[in-house]
């Protein structure tokens, strides 16, 4: 069982720019520094895995959103400069450690990108203005993505000598195609609500004051549904890539002997 979240860590994710809402099945997590166009720094990415190991198994749909202008502008540039940001490695002082120490850095980080994926909850990102680099990864993180028509889809990494590591290169060619994912990364150009929708980055784009009020009606459909059925559903859609049409097909048949021995009272 998880424990509960304290108000020492609610107030330490608070201060990184995460802030947690429980309300029943439903958890809403905002990335709160608006006034630093929710940039992100490897506090804000503790903050969150943080968030997505604390949440109790009651929860069914979590949707993440954002204050502000902007859903996040992305990396902290601060990382950049020699003097960092305080209490935190460089990318200097990165590049010159050791491989495993390296591949276990990015890898912590990318825990705040990955959770968003896990079976037994459905996740939403509410997306609005700017969301660039690990902005774009988080927001692609997601299941599901409600953008404002204000928003700004952008893939900056490679005009800074970088990759896309934050996991978000796998789900953007799910979505798009290896050769839009490929064109959209190298030369990072916008990508706007339109043809975000289009192209099937977004589920639905709607005016930026609606954003909140979509997105939330969506979480309430999700939680409408059974949450057995949702949860078999959404494993049988994450797999169905790595499968053959014969296998789908028996993933298929076992995931509703599942469902209905359980509906039956006969699960075991």
């Amino acid at each position: 069982m998880t424990a509960p979240v304290t108000d020492a860590e609610q107030k330490q994710w608070e201060e990184a720019g995460v802030r947690l809402e429980l309300d029943g099945e439903l958890a809403t997590v905002t990335l709160c520094h608006p006034e630093r166009r929710n940039a992100q720094t490897p506090a804000m990415w503790r903050a969150l895995a943080a968030v997505g190991r604390s949440l109790p198994g009651t929860v069914r749909v979590a949707l993440l959103r954002a204050e502000g202008l902007s859903f996040s502008a992305g990396l902290d540039r601060a990382m950049f400069t020699p003097g960092g940001i305080a209490g935190e490695r460089t990318f200097l002082e990165l590049a010159a450690s050791p491989d495993q120490e390296l591949d276990e850095a990015i890898a912590g980080y990318q825990e705040a990108f990955t959770w968003w994926r896990r079976a037994d909850v459905v996740t939403i990102a509410a997306v609005q203005g700017h969301a660039v680099g690990a902005g774009f990864q988080l927001a692609l993180g997601c299941d599901l993505r409600v953008v404002a028509d204000d928003v700004q889809f952008a893939m900056k990494e490679t005009s800074l000598g970088l990759v896309p590591d934050l996991a978000g290169t796998k789900p953007l060619t799910e979505l798009v195609g290896y050769a839009r994912a490929l064109e959209i990364c190298a030369t990072g150009r916008r990508v706007g609500a339109e043809e975000a929708v289009a192209i099937g980055l977004a589920n639905t784009a709607v005016p930026a004051a609606e954003l909140d009020g979509a997105a939330r009606d969506l979480a309430a459909a999700l939680l409408a549904a059974p949450r057995g059925a949702v949860i078999e559903t959404k494993a049988l859609l994450q797999g169905a890539g790595g499968r053959d049409y014969d296998t789908q097909r028996a993933a298929e048949r076992a995931a509703q002997a599942r469902r209905l021995r359980e509906l039956a009272g006969i699960a075991e």
